[in-house]
């Protein structure tokens, strides 16, 4: 039997299972610290998670970015069948773990993403489909061009796009861009509020993001970095003034 997939996809479920319990968690005891806490906790959540795993499994923890790599044809479409078993699964155990351990007065439903009364679900949708975009290209463009910097700071821009879109939206929708970051807490909540605002919206900005990025960037051939002959940018040294 092969055992590859399995290891792979155990390394989506603890990623998966740490950004519901570090996010979820800081949700219920936000408090005074509020959004901002929030957004880094997701952020750093994310970023050490990559970081710690990405090399194994792609870092993904969200069935949002593995819908992109199936479109782009970057896995296979049996891999990715195990990685969002793996990512709902940690979505749902993470949120589990936080109802068995956190103490009764912890208000877990806060972390549940909710549209906020004021929006609708189309509004929702567009919402979470622009921040989801912005996260997928975050993926493509640092650790999935061959030229981006997966070895020296993808974890850490991706995670710093999570803390952005949070702190730009989350009120507003809850910044899930993530299925099984809904997925989970709604299940183990039983909170289903505008539930497929969180499928819909992050699936239209994965598959724009990654199909974007690998259509201009990726399949057209490499373009020349800025400032080398040929770029047609030249891109002053520091301590020079760029060329009128």
């Amino acid at each position: 039997m092969e055992y590859d997939p399995l290891r792979r996809g155990l390394a989506e479920f603890v990623g998966a299972f740490t950004l519901i319990f570090v996010g979820m968690g800081s949700i219920a005891f936000a408090g005074g610290s509020g959004l901002v806490a929030v957004a880094f906790a997701h952020g750093l959540a994310i970023a050490i998670m990559v970081s710690a795993v990405g090399h194994i499994s792609g870092g993904h923890f969200n069935p949002a970015i593995t819908l992109a790599f199936v479109l782009t044809r970057r896995i296979a479409l049996s891999l990715a069948a195990v990685y969002w078993i793996a990512q709902l699964a940690g979505g749902v155990l993470g949120a589990l773990a936080l109802r068995a351990f956190f103490p009764a007065e912890a208000n877990l439903d806060a972390g549940v993403p909710v549209l906020h009364q004021t929006m609708d679900a189309g509004q929702g949708i567009g919402i979470e489909a622009i921040l989801t975009f912005f996260l997928v290209w975050a993926v493509f463009s640092t650790a999935v061009d061959p030229g981006g910097t997966f070895k020296s700071i993808a974890g850490l821009a991706i995670g710093l796009t999570i803390t952005m879109d949070i702190l730009a939206a989350g009120p507003l929708t809850g910044a899930a861009m993530n299925p099984a970051r809904a997925f989970g807490p709604e299940l183990v909540q039983n909170v289903w509020s505008d539930w497929w605002v969180y499928w819909i919206g992050p699936a239209i900005g994965a598959a724009a993001a990654g199909l974007a990025y690998e259509y201009l960037y990726l399949r057209r051939g490499r373009l020349p970095l800025v400032g080398a002959p040929g770029s047609g940018i030249d891109e002053p040294r520091p301590g020079e003034t760029a060329a009128s």
